[in-house]
């Protein structure tokens, strides 16, 4: 059996050490098209260490923090876990803020599995990774569900749900994000190495006609989008974000935003806007500190018509 669920949950947390820099910083928002256009102060401030302000980092920065395709993705090294690689799909992620990353640190990932459940023709496990700072206090944590196909049919639960449909109404922000074409080689120098973003022969092998772009990547782009065009370009606003990867992006392609805002924070979702909308990311939201100092909850949704922004590198 590729899982043994109860030594895999029981298990002790593994510890693993997270290190970066600032130009590890830089790297990841270049990867999710940070410093367009080159001279926006905005854009300088994800991108350029001397800014007035400082170097800020996007939370969705801790997924991917020591250069390891992510500290919250190490399921492949956790006891009672063997599964392989070509049989593995990222099927959510979840991460709540404690506190802002800092745009330089020497940290310390506390992982761990904490439910494995039964799909029928798959199985999900759900890992958690807190990434503690030099302090020994919780920077983020973050959940994310790995779906492992083959692997179900064990008679364990099938778990939640966990959906969160976007409103019944008009969004209240469209965005159109286009991507570059080696947009997946940029992002897999953020530590990623799965040859499925690179290597046509690959992506063949998993049933795409080319390489995808990293759901993690389009996430980060999401995130990004929502904080500079909702959250005055301030990443330390986000105290949390979710969502559910719905489907393959390819890069070049425009990523379409979707926003609505709510008494739960800010939903959305994304889809590929040159292959008829088809979804990508789904069950989104994101959690902020808002203007006047309100927390994302509570708060009533933008009056008037939607707002199209079309977005050109």
């Amino acid at each position: 059996m590729p899982i043994d669920v109860a030594r895999a949950t029981t298990a002790p947390p593994v510890r693993s050490e997270a290190r970066w820099d600032e130009r590890d910083v830089r790297l990841y928002h270049l990867a999710l098209g940070a410093g367009v256009p080159e001279t926006d102060p905005r854009e300088l401030r994800y991108v350029h260490e001397g800014h007035e302000r400082g170097l800020q980092v996007l939370p969705t920065f801790g997924v991917v923090a020591g250069g390891t395709g992510g500290v919250g993705f190490q399921v492949f090294d956790l006891p009672g876990v063997d599964i392989d690689l070509a049989d593995v799909l990222h099927g959510g992620q979840e991460i709540t803020v404690h506190r802002p990353l800092p745009a330089e640190a020497r940290a310390t990932a506390v992982t761990r599995v904490t439910d494995v459940h039964d799909k029928g023709a798959a199985a999900v496990i759900v890992q958690e990774s807190t990434l503690l700072g030099e302090d020994g206090t919780p920077l983020i944590t973050q959940r994310n569900q790995i779906f492992v196909r083959g692997a179900g049919g064990f008679g364990g639960d099938r778990g939640p749900s966990e959906r969160l449909p976007a409103p019944e109404r008009a969004p209240d922000l469209v965005l159109d994000l286009p991507t570059l074409r080696q947009q997946a080689l940029l992002y897999r120098l953020t530590g990623d190495w799965n040859p499925l973003h690179a290597d046509p022969a690959a992506a063949r092998r998993a049933g795409h006609d080319r390489p995808i772009l990293h759901g993690l990547c389009t996430f980060g782009m999401a995130v990004k989008a929502v904080t500079d065009r909702l959250l005055g370009a301030d990443a330390s606003a986000v105290t949390g974000c979710r969502t559910r990867f719905a489907g393959v992006f390819h890069p070049g392609e425009t990523l379409r935003l979707r926003v609505w805002d709510t008494s739960d924070g800010y939903r959305l979702t994304a889809t590929a806007a040159d292959r008829d909308d088809a979804p990508v990311l789904t069950d989104a939201l994101i959690t902020a500190r808002r203007p006047g100092g309100r927390d994302g909850r509570g708060v009533v949704p933008a009056a008037g018509p939607p707002v199209t922004t079309r977005r050109t590198r």
